[in-house]
């Protein structure tokens, strides 16, 4: 006698789904921490013309 769960394969399903949150949640840190490396380089390239009596 099959059960529900076996006949609709959900336990494939959520593994599938688990796969999936899992990749996304991957993307998601990488993205936000490349984001943040270069958000952090803009802000210390800004400070690079700070010096008036270097300009012309």
């Amino acid at each position: 006698m099959l059960y529900e769960a076996e006949f609709l394969g959900e336990n494939e399903i959520m593994a599938f789904f688990n796969s999936a949150v899992g990749v996304l949640q991957t993307l998601v840190v990488a993205l936000g921490a490349g984001l943040g490396v270069w958000g952090i380089i803009n802000l210390l390239e800004g400070y690079g013309n700070d010096n008036r009596a270097t300009r012309f």
